[in-house]
C-alpha cells in the first residue's frame, strides 16, 4: 500500500502541498486530478524519493520514503515503474535497447531480458518494433513504449505522469485501454496524475481531486461524476470561473 501522510512541500516560499493525505490500496488504480500547478506531479515524485517532504511522509509497504538511505531508495525503486509525461526515451537507442537498459542494471541475463522485452512489447501491442528507433514512432507509440519499459521491470507499482497529454482522443483511448489491461493482467497498483477526465473515468478505481494542497474529494468515478462539491464539479465539467 502507498499512503501519503500529512504531506507538506513548498518551493521558493510557495506552498504546494498542505497536508496532502491519501491511501492507495493494493491492486487498485487511483487517479489524482487537479488544476495545473496544484502539485499532482510533486506528490508523485515523493513516492520514489525524487523530492523530500518539508513535513509528513509517504509510506510505501510500511517504509517511510524520506528515511531511506541510498540503498533503501534503490531497493524501493526496483519495485516501481514510472511512466513519464513525454515517454523520456533515449533517442540514440532502439526500442528494445530502451527497455533493456533498466533490466541490465538489475543484472538479469540476456535470455531473461529478451523474454521480458518481448512480453512487454506484446502487452502494449508493439510486437516486432524492437529494432525501430524512437524517431520512427508516433507520439502514441512512444507513450506505449514508455509503458512497456515500466511493465518489463515487473513492478509492484506503476506511476503514470500525464500519460495522455498531447495525444488525440483515439490514441488517448488506446493508452487508457493499455493501462486497464496492465492492471488486470499484472495486478499492479497504479497512481496516475492527469487533466483528462475521460481517461480518469476509464482508468481509475478511485479519483482524488487535489485542490489548494489537499485532497478536496476522493471517490469512485461514479461518485465524482455525481458530486455536489462546486469546486470539483467546476473542474470535471471544464467550466471557467
Amino acid at each position: 500500500m502507498i499512503e501519503f501522510q500529512d504531506l507538506y512541500k513548498a518551493f521558493d516560499g510557495k506552498q504546494v502541498l498542505r497536508g496532502f493525505e491519501l491511501k492507495i490500496r493494493d491492486a487498485e488504480t487511483v487517479v489524482i486530478i487537479g488544476y495545473s500547478g496544484s502539485g499532482k506531479s510533486v506528490a508523485l515524485k515523493h513516492i520514489v524519493g525524487l523530492l523530500h517532504p518539508d513535513a509528513g511522509d509517504v509510506i510505501v509497504d510500511g517504509q517511510a520514503v524520506s528515511t531511506l538511505d541510498r540503498g533503501g531508495l534503490t531497493q524501493l525503486r526496483q519495485g516501481i515503474g514510472y511512466v513519464f509525461q513525454f515517454a523520456a526515451l533515449f533517442d540514440s537507442m532502439s526500442v528494445a535497447e530502451n527497455l533493456e537498459l533498466g533490466l541490465r542494471r538489475r543484472g538479469l541475463g540476456d535470455e531473461e531480458i529478451e523474454e521480458r522485452v518481448r512480453e512487454a512489447l506484446a502487452l502494449v501491442d508493439l510486437s516486432g518494433t524492437g529494432d525501430r528507433m524512437p524517431a520512427e514512432l508516433s507520439g502514441g507509440m512512444r507513450k506505449r513504449v514508455g509503458i512497456a519499459r515500466a511493465i518489463a521491470l515487473r513492478p509492484r507499482y506503476i506511476l503514470y505522469d500525464e500519460p495522455t497529454t498531447g495525444l488525440d482522443p483515439v490514441t488517448s483511448a488506446v493508452i487508457d485501454r493499455l493501462m486497464v489491461r496492465t492492471r488486470e493482467h499484472l495486478r499492479v497498483t497504479g497512481v496516475m496524475v492527469t487533466h483528462d477526465m475521460r481517461s480518469a473515468y476509464t482508468v481509475g478505481d478511485r479519483i482524488a481531486m487535489l485542490y489548494e494542497g489537499r485532497v478536496r474529494q476522493v471517490g469512485t468515478p461514479e461518485e465524482i461524476q455525481q458530486t455536489e462539491d462546486p469546486v470539483v464539479r467546476q473542474f470535471i465539467e471544464g467550466r471557467p470561473e
